[in-house]
């Protein structure tokens, strides 16, 4: 039987943790047996996003603003070329996904808070979608052919909720992910490209297809988002999934489809930090539901589906990371319904910003730190 969690209640499973003889390896039994956690590469500053490369090396960004090609064997290059970023509180240096043609293009996308005198603009930072070239030449890397193809409206001073995740649609149209920016109502500002995912070409120009209630920024996908950090595209059908953070309680996993209102902060199921309630409630007709939400918050960052032949009972199951909950977290999916909730290495690995499974089927963390890990995750021996 596939499912190995019962479908009602969600259940977390108890983990013996082990550490392995190798100081740098844990190890934690799973539903698909035990796992062991290696670290590839430590020293990295505070990583937000990861990228495989065609030739099995690891594309990283640092929130402070580097662009790191890593191997396995420890070495690092620092890409030239990446512009100037705002790193302040969640700002910096965010997301990058390859295109799907790179390795004839060579053509990249990352999201960063861009600083106002870069956009043209008097005040503020924004979140922004850099499109570039990728240039690996003589043991040096830089970026070429680069160019701004989106950035928010209403660049302000806040150092929060950026978001920010790029997931490419199956048609290569990008969804990004915008958070509030703190500023809770501004998610239900449908002229506002705060708090909501957007949907742009590879150019950032706006497909003819988009949704188009009426009053909405015509690069929105849907609204009502407070700060999504985590997108990935279903592999069988296309469709959009994200993970956002709730205020406290309320986290999200949620499955975007066009013109959907997810209704922050009209209805969630987190209060204030101040614990005052929020909004109108759960629900409200006319507002979306998550599919699954956490109270207390994990606060959940990093996304993707699981593919691959290294846990094969894992097949079509989310991955994703929790960054206050120290947490890797497997939700055992039937269709769109999550019916079951597996946490691993909780409270072992540090807070977990980004979660990647790789071609071979190992899954791929990176830790949020000062001194922040990549780190592989594959069944022992393998």
């Amino acid at each position: 039987m596939r499912h190995s969690l019962p479908v009602l209640p969600l259940v977390t499973l108890s983990l013996m943790l082990s550490v392995a003889s190798n100081a740098q390896a844990q190890t934690v039994d799973s539903s698909a047996g035990s796992l062991t956690a290696t670290v590839v590469a430590d020293g990295l500053e505070h990583p937000w996003g990861l990228a495989f490369l065609p030739d099995r090396r690891f594309l990283v960004t640092e929130r402070s603003g580097q662009l790191l090609v890593l191997d396995d064997a420890g070495g690092r290059i620092t890409v030239d070329g990446v512009p100037e970023v705002v790193a302040r509180g969640q700002g910096g240096l965010l997301d990058v996904v390859l295109a799907p043609d790179f390795e004839t293009s060579g053509r990249l996308f990352m999201t960063f808070s861009e600083p106002a005198e870069s956009a043209g603009l008097q005040r503020g930072t924004g979140t922004a979608v850099l499109a570039a070239n990728l240039v690996l030449e003589d043991g040096a890397a830089r970026l070429g052919d680069q160019s701004v193809i989106f950035r928010m409206n209403n660049f302000d001073n806040s150092t929060r909720h950026f978001g920010s995740r790029i997931a490419i649609g199956q048609d290569r149209n990008l969804f990004v992910t915008l958070g509030d920016r703190g500023t809770m109502d501004r998610a239900q500002d449908a002229e506002d490209l705060a708090g909501g995912v957007v949907r742009i070409a590879p150019d950032g120009s706006v497909p003819a297809d988009n949704p188009k209630p009426e009053g909405w920024a015509p690069e929105f996908w849907s609204i009502g988002h407070r700060n999504p950090q985590g997108a990935t595209i279903r592999p069988s059908d296309g469709a959009l999934f994200t993970v956002e953070h709730g205020a406290r309680g309320g986290d999200e996993v949620n499955r975007p489809t066009a013109g959907d209102n997810f209704g922050w902060p009209i209805i969630t199921y987190g209060v204030d930090y101040s614990g005052l309630s929020i909004g109108e409630g759960t629900e409200k007709e006319g507002l979306e539901q998550p599919i699954h939400y956490w109270d207390p918050s994990i606060s959940p960052s990093g996304l993707d589906f699981y593919e691959g032949t290294l846990l094969a009972d894992w097949e079509g199951d989310l991955l994703l990371g929790g960054l206050s909950g120290q947490v890797l977290v497997r939700l055992d999916m039937d269709g769109d319904a999550v019916v079951g909730e597996e946490r691993l290495f909780e409270g072992q690995l540090g807070r977990i910003r980004d979660v990647r499974v790789a071609g071979d089927g190992a899954i791929y963390l990176l830790t949020d730190a000062e001194n922040g890990r990549l780190i592989r995750v594959a069944p022992d021996g393998q």
